[in-house]
């Protein structure tokens, strides 16, 4: 017998790539399975120039209306990156079904054709300009290269590369243009789902750019009361992931993070312990505190309960309260 699932993704090479990787194993699982992607082109997509917090953040840009189709019983499941997803509210009837097992989480670094990685060593970033529209990047690169000047840079993966190579100039929330930009900060996984990780120029350890909380892992998320939804998702989640998906997320929670807020999280699963370390900047990248803790693995939410207490503890809330618009 038969059984559909309605998928919803956006209409992004990145989005669907991942999405189609899903379905493809769902379908080594369940041949029984008929998946029917379903393409969205959210607020966030079709609004390139706007600072996100217009439209409620990453989740209102980007997740909301999936969301929406998958509460109105209109989806059975929706694809997210997982950093995507905000950690900081409760999404009452959703659950995330599934996470595929973690790509690369770190960023990586872009340049301009025409330019070369001793261009920036040399000038140390004196007269560079750097694109991102992640103000947790922004923060990293300003603390790694003080006088590098970071611009807004909005746009899908391949688009931004574009972009990058044409000199096209950034229209700017407010009006005006900003640009061209030498060089771009993205995750390597991204550049690698639409084939672009040839054009990577190094990539910043997690030492020097601390991930975002769930960056590299895709989430399927579907309804809570859904049972065969779930079970079909259950088939291909990754345990690792998910349990990283956890504690990374409960360290938002605690904090309390906004869109605006440069927090990093990122853990690591070695045997049955977990070390996951958590760090608050300013916009700047000044003003920087970081915290690590080791627990058990089966245990996510407790550890990133303490990780995110002792941040607080450490002043991080002021930190974040600053950076609310």
């Amino acid at each position: 017998m038969t059984v559909s699932m309605r998928i919803g993704t956006r209409k992004s090479t990145m989005a669907l790539a991942q999405t189609e990787e899903i379905a493809r194993r769902l379908s080594v699982v369940a041949p029984e399975l008929d998946v029917e992607i379903v393409k969205f082109e959210p607020v966030g997509d079709r609004d390139q120039t706007s600072n996100l917090l217009r439209h409620g953040g990453k989740g209102g840009a980007f997740v909301g209306e999936i969301r929406a189709a998958v509460l109105s019983g209109k989806l059975h499941a929706a694809m997210h990156s997982l950093k995507d997803m905000p950690g900081n509210e409760d999404t009452p009837g959703l659950v995330i079904g599934a996470t595929l097992a973690r790509d690369p989480p770190t960023d990586a670094l872009v340049l301009r054709v025409g330019v070369t990685i001793d261009d920036l060593k040399r000038t140390r970033g004196k007269g560079f300009k750097i694109g991102t529209n992640a103000v947790r990047r922004a923060a990293y690169i300003r603390r790694l290269f003080p006088d590098i000047e970071v611009i807004h840079f909005r746009g899908a993966a391949d688009t931004r590369v574009r972009k990058l190579d044409e000199r096209e100039m950034q229209r700017l929330p407010g009006g005006g243009e900003v640009g061209p930009a030498d060089a771009l900060i993205m995750a390597r996984s991204g550049l690698e789902r639409v084939g672009l990780a040839g054009r990577i120029a190094c990539d910043f350890s997690p030492l020097d750019m601390l991930p975002a909380a769930g960056q590299g892992i895709v989430a399927v998320e579907c309804a809570a009361t859904d049972w065969q939804t779930r079970r079909y998702l259950s088939l291909i989640d990754d345990p690792a992931a998910h349990l990283s998906c956890d504690a990374e997320r409960e360290v938002l929670w605690v904090l309390n993070g906004h869109c605006n807020s440069p927090i990093a999280a990122y853990s690591i699963i070695s045997g049955g312990e977990m070390s996951l370390t958590a760090s608050v900047l300013d916009e700047t990248g000044a003003y920087f505190i970081e915290v690590t803790r080791n627990g058990p693995a089966d245990r996510p939410r407790e550890l990133g309960r303490a990780v995110g207490l002792d941040l607080l503890h450490k002043g991080a809330a002021e930190i974040i309260e600053r950076s609310r618009p």
